[in-house]
């Protein structure tokens, strides 16, 4: 992990992301990549030490198995040490396994999310934090130190539903990975509308759109978005973000090539293969993601982590 995001920022991607699984049940079928999963809270600090300016994001925690004052100091201690280069995404769970084993009942998940977000922002700015919701009650308490600024806070979902209170709600809106990527449009402007509804600026919110990216030799008359030549990939990218993604991420999976690719300051859409010099050597990850990144719509271009201007590309794992 130390070897892609350096070998990452050195390259000037604009962030490294990972994910979430809690537990793998015998016998599903999600996949080897699932299987092992680092804790990425864990996993993002410590990139935050090995590194200096990249930005450190994942989709996504789900909230029903943290309780939010362990989840609010988590994240504001991420931002804090990161030096303000967080992108949290966070979802509701899915799997009937986890919750069980969190001891959290699976109904009214979307219920239980807006409270939590209400209450992370809470007690990432109240001097005194005091709660009494449906799901969560919390005594008048201090939470310090608070994060400055607070990370930014990005919903997964898929049901329109979700995509509306990302909209309503959060800075953002993060994809499955198995999003239908040739509706992204239409699903990017069911979340802007929800923002505008709620007296929010559309062009504000943040999309991240997810993709899986295999690569494969160019020109095949069956070829689906995100797949062929890196070539084609990047076309795709490009056009995913003209088409409402102005952040277009994509999840790949490795393949064996002979050199990398070659990379352009706009779009860089895989990390090499050649072992990173602050890192011992380490076997090919099952599964790498990498996403290029285009500016929103209105929005001027900031500056990111500590005082340097946010880059344009993303490498996962």
């Amino acid at each position: 992990m130390v070897r892609i995001a350096t070998r990452a920022e050195e390259l000037g991607y604009h962030q490294v992301w990972t994910f979430q699984r809690l537990l793998y049940p015998v016998g599903h079928e999600m996949g080897p990549v699932y299987r092992a999963v680092h804790d990425p809270v864990v996993t993002l600090a410590y990139l935050a030490g090995v590194t200096t300016s990249i930005r450190l994001g994942v989709a996504v925690l789900n909230m029903p198995f943290f309780s939010p004052p362990l989840l609010a100091k988590q994240l504001a201690t991420l931002q804090t040490v990161s030096g303000g280069r967080l992108t949290a995404g966070l979802g509701l769970g899915w799997m009937p396994e986890e919750f069980t084993a969190s001891g959290v009942d699976i109904a009214a998940r979307g219920a239980r999310g807006e409270e939590y977000v209400g209450l992370l922002r809470t007690l990432w700015s109240a001097d005194v934090a005091e709660h009494e919701g449906r799901f969560y009650r919390l005594p008048a308490s201090h939470q310090d130190p608070k994060p400055d600024p607070a990370p930014p806070i990005l919903l997964g979902g898929t049901a329109e539903v979700a995509l509306r209170r990302a909209g309503r709600l959060a800075d953002g809106w993060v994809t499955s990975s198995r999003e239908d990527l040739t509706r992204i449009d239409e699903r990017a402007a069911v979340v802007r509308q929800a923002a505008r509804e709620a007296g929010r600026d559309p062009d504000a919110v943040e999309i991240v759109c997810r993709g899986v990216t295999r690569f494969a030799p160019a020109g095949r008359p069956d070829r689906r978005p995100l797949t062929g030549s890196y070539e084609e990939i990047r076309a795709d990218v490009a056009d995913l973000a003209a088409r409402g993604s102005p952040r277009s991420s994509t999840t790949s999976t490795s393949t064996p090539r002979s050199s990398p690719p070659a990379a352009t300051p706009r779009s860089r859409c895989a990390a090499p293969r050649r072992p990173w010099r602050r890192s011992p050597p380490a076997p090919e990850p099952d599964q790498r993601m990498v996403r290029t990144a285009a500016p929103s719509p209105g929005r001027r271009p900031g500056r990111t982590g500590r005082g340097r201007p946010p880059r344009t590309g993303t490498a996962w794992w």
